[in-house]
């Protein structure tokens, strides 16, 4: 790049137009302005006439000085100019760039992308091919021109994984097929891993070498761990530096579920030193909301620690049956469970009804048969929103009839009877083993060890549910721990006692590792492999290079052992990973983990990512010389006298034109004006809307359908609604609708689940949507037609609550006209609305029950009603409804069911009110 003052020059070879600009100047100034014509009756008139403007003879110097230096800046524009210019190195043949793109580098990924826009300009303007391979996504080097690379930098991103050695490997294999004389370029995040030695090696091997390498200091989070109460939090960093500060941020959902930062703490990296820990003691239930740990101005993946179950110690309820001395009510048969649960769990003592309002995550019912009415009422309730009921056998759930002819709804199978003498339970001369856990059962993979053995037990009942509800089994087959769901939760038997009176269960460590798949207690620090052999966990959510959570629904399972051991990459991202009722955390880093800096060959040049970005000014010099022409033809025309007022107006005028079309509005911002215009109106009037169905047909009906309604309601309500607006459910906010009309298409698409949750928000915010099938001519309510295939599809997702017939009784029946039909086009099948609550019941002397005032979410129908109302610009009908009288008369009663379905939006179930009772049973004739 040629190089003047400071300034590059793409082009040079235009500033040879510089040369021309003495000769110009000087035609320009033997040149002289043209001359005024003035047109006169006669040449007589010419004697004595005294000209009092004069013109001159040559243009002005100054005039002429403008022009120079417009043209100038023209030359200079095209030529160029850039300031700050990149030196030129050395080469022209081919350029590879090797970016390490783990979560290291992502903190100073802006720099990063910076960096590689420098770069890929300076081989451009060299004519430079390009390639460029990320060591965590490894592929063929592809070269191309550099401006194609350029606009693909924004989608180049940091990976939440270092390179493993299988990408290494791919990368050494992939350099031995460059061209020779190819110069790498190795964009380094300053961190070391396995194998970057070997990569060195081929790269040194297959052409030049230079690092550019990143400066900042990586900090990295170990999984937080629960230790004798704290968390404890260690912070790394791969230099040993000098002292510094490190502010961890405790992120988590507050009791509405927003997002928030709960707690912060402050780690002290001594001077020489690499690690820094910090403890962080919280209550129970803070910690227990705690969803991440996070390094304060750190943006990457390694900089947080997701939080699991390891850190939220379960609330378990310990409820025994058994009576008698204090004693030894301690030690049987609690004494196990509470030796089990202590060090991963906070026990709750009590009664049943007094620890059930506390809603522990999980209640123990050792040997306890009978409970109250209230008790059981209130512990199914607790199961069936969620609650995991785990009951122990014993003698007097053995002595009882609990679940024996009819399987007890806190009872996951029917037992045997037997004598009372010794229950139902069972005695062997030898004990019993335990069978292996099977596939489908949540013990599958743990070791059952030898001397476990059982020597009584209850008997299941045999029944066609028993073998779906059997998770564990003794040698001979008999079930051993059973389960069912109820609800949202479930309930667990196992079917020996909880102490060693029936089994040495309890007494192995086999009795903790079960109650940890069961979730009743949860397991602190990290697993290993064994612990989770025969387990797969499901990802929730994965972090991405930069430390954000993203959905995970579409990524397969992983195998328990994977999911500890295995290196992360595509097939291992770090994340949330759940199994049954527990959830898992794979952070980036190990536990024992340790970061190292990177080193380099003594005979490999380093340099760091900063630069002085390359400024272009071509834009600005030619923007001055527009502006100094446009001057210019001002002052000429000033000087030729041909400025005059009109010409003046309709200069300034067109000047004015031009500024509008140089300083145009970006369209992005005036569609977003638009919207806020629409918002304001729609806030401002009441305004009705559609949904957009993608059929110009239906849109345009739907839209003059709610245009006439509107136009009936203005004239008979005190409701003014301003022009209907057309709703589309992916860009526009719904909650400044009270009602949406939805016409239903057999081809429109469906929503995405943006616009879903944006649907259920509105419902559960008041809104009402009405769905039209439009088909009730042809076909009944259901799925008997296209349109109401497509409901149902369209409407699944919805949170849409129990739906009936409108009842004779309905508020919609007279919130403004008293109506037993509700037509439109069609006068088919009846509506649906939401189910009137359990006790709505009718009031001597009222003629309809009392609701509450709830307004129902949704009204299903097929009538058609848009194109009953549908009028055109002058008010008139655009659709025919019917034929002759009878056809007009139900297009009126459309307008009344319009007129009804608003008011009974605006104002609810104000008509059930008692208030109104005389006025309606007089309209009624009662």
């Amino acid at each position: 790049m040629f190089t003047i003052l400071g300034i590059g020059f793409t082009a040079p070879w235009l500033l040879l137009g510089l040369a021309a600009l003495p000769v110009l100047w000087l035609l320009l100034r033997a040149v002289p302005p043209a001359p005024i014509r003035r047109m006169f009756p006669g040449v007589t008139l010419l004697l004595g006439l005294k000209d009092d403007e004069q013109v001159t003879d040559r243009t002005p110097w100054w005039l002429l000085l403008m022009r120079m230096i417009a043209v100038a800046a023209v030359i200079l524009g095209l030529a160029g100019p850039v300031l700050n210019p990149k030196t030129e190195t050395a080469g022209s043949g081919p350029v590879l760039f090797l970016l390490d793109a783990s979560w290291a580098g992502a903190s100073a990924w802006a720099r990063t992308s910076d960096l590689l826009e420098q770069q890929l300009a300076e081989a451009g303007r060299a004519g430079r091919p390009v390639a460029m391979m990320r060591l965590t996504q490894p592929e063929e080097p592809q070269f191309q021109n550099a401006t194609a690379w350029r606009t693909r930098i924004a989608g180049l991103l940091p990976e939440p994984w270092q390179p493993s050695p299988d990408q290494i490997a791919m990368a050494s294999s992939a350099l031995d097929g460059i061209p020779a004389g190819t110069e790498i370029r190795w964009i380094s995040d300053g961190v070391d891993y396995e194998g970057r030695d070997e990569l060195i090696a081929a790269a040194r091997s297959a052409g030049d070498l230079r690092v550019l390498q990143s400066t900042r200091e990586a900090l990295a989070l170990r999984p937080a761990t629960f230790e004798d109460g704290v968390i404890r939090l260690t912070i790394i960093r791969a230099t040993a530096g000098p002292s510094r500060e490190v502010t961890v941020l405790a992120q988590g959902r507050d009791p509405a579920g927003t997002e928030r930062l709960l707690a912060s703490a402050t780690a002290d990296f001594a001077a020489g030193e690499t690690e820094a820990s910090v403890d962080l003691s919280l209550p129970s239930e803070l910690r227990a909301r705690i969803t991440r740990f996070e390094l304060q101005g750190q943006r990457s993946a390694g900089a947080v620690s997701l939080g699991d179950d390891g850190l939220r110690r379960r609330e378990v309820a310990l409820i025994a049956g058994r009576e008698g001395h204090e004693g030894l009510e301690l030690l049987a048969p609690l004494h196990y469970l509470e030796q089990a649960l202590e060090p991963t769990a906070d026990i709750l003592n009590g009664a049943l009804l007094d620890v059930l309002p506390a809603n522990p995550d999980a209640i123990v019912l050792a040997d306890v048969a009978t409970l109250s009415a209230a008790e059981e009422d209130a512990l199914t309730e607790w199961v069936d929103d969620g609650g995991l009921l785990l009951r122990f056998a014993g003698p007097r759930l053995a002595a009882s009839d609990v679940s024996r002819s009819d399987e007890h709804p806190l009872m996951p199978v029917r037992l045997r009877a037997g004598g009372r003498s010794v229950g139902g339970a069972m005695s062997w001369g030898s004990p019993k083993e335990l069978a292996p856990f099977k596939e489908d059962s949540p013990f599958f993979g743990l070791t059952i060890p030898e001397d476990v053995t059982v020597t009584s037990q209850v008997m299941a009942q045999p029944d066609p549910t028993l073998a779906d509800r059997v998770i564990a089994s003794l040698s001979d087959g008999t079930p051993l721990v059973t389960r069912k769901a109820l609800g949202g939760g479930q309930v667990v038997l196992i079917h020996v006692t909880a102490n060693a009176e029936w089994s040495s269960l309890p007494l192995s460590g086999l009795f903790v590792e079960m109650l940890e798949r069961l979730a009743v207690s949860s397991a602190t620090g990290s697993p290993d492999a064994a612990d989770l052999e025969g387990t797969v966990w499901t990802p929730v959510r994965v972090l991405d290079g930069f430390g954000l959570l993203e959905d995970a629904t579409t990524l397969p399972g992983v195998e328990g052992p994977e999911l500890v051991s295995a290196q992360l990459g595509p097939d291992m991202r770090p994340g949330l990973y759940q199994n049954e009722d527990r959830r898992l955390a794979r952070n980036v880093l190990r536990p024992d983990e340790t970061l190292q800096p990177a080193t380099w060959p003594a005979d490999v040049p380093v340099e760091g990512l900063g630069f002085e970005r390359e400024r272009p000014l071509g834009g600005w010099l030619l923007g001055l010389a527009l502006l100094l022409l446009a001057a210019d033809v001002i002052a000429t025309l000033a000087l030729s006298g041909r400025l005059t007022a009109s010409r003046a107006r309709s200069g300034g005028a067109a000047a004015l034109l031009a500024l509008c079309l140089l300083t145009a509005a970006d369209p992005a911002q005036a569609q977003e004006a638009e919207t806020d215009d629409l918002a304001i109106l729609a806030t401002d009037e009441l305004v009705l809307g559609h949904v957009l169905t993608g059929d110009p047909e239906v849109d345009d009906i739907a839209q003059a359908g709610l245009r006439g309604l509107s136009d009936t309601l203005y004239f008979r309500t005190s409701v003014e609604p301003a022009t209907p607006h057309g709703v589309d459910l992916e860009t526009d906010e719904l909650a400044f609708y009270p009602l949406l009309y939805w016409p239903i298409t057999p081809d429109q698409p469906l929503p995405s689940d943006e616009a879903y949750a944006k649907l259920n928000t509105y419902l559960r915010s008041g809104g009402m949507i009405v769905f039209d099938t439009r088909d009730a001519h042809i076909a009944n309510f259901g799925t008997s037609s296209p349109n109401g295939r497509k409901l149902q599809q369209l409407a699944a997702p919805l949170d849409i609550p129990p739906l009936e017939p409108v009842p004779d009784d309905h508020v919609l029946t007279r919130t403004f006209y008293l109506l037993q039909d509700y037509p439109g086009r069609h006068n088919g099948r009846s509506i649906w609305v939401e189910s009137a609550p359990a006790d709505a019941e009718s009031v001597e002397g009222m003629p309809f029950r009392n609701l509450n005032d709830g307004v129902t979410p949704v009204i299903f129908g097929g009538n058609d009603w848009a194109a009953a109302w549908a009028t055109d610009a002058e008010g008139r009908p655009l659709l025919p409804v019917g034929r002759g009288f009878a056809g007009e008369r139900q297009r009126e009663l459309a307008h009344r069911f319009g007129v009804n379905l608003v008011m009974y939006v605006l104002t609810g179930n104000y008509k059930s009110d008692q208030v109104h009772v005389p006025a309606l049973l007089d309209r009624l004739g009662q």
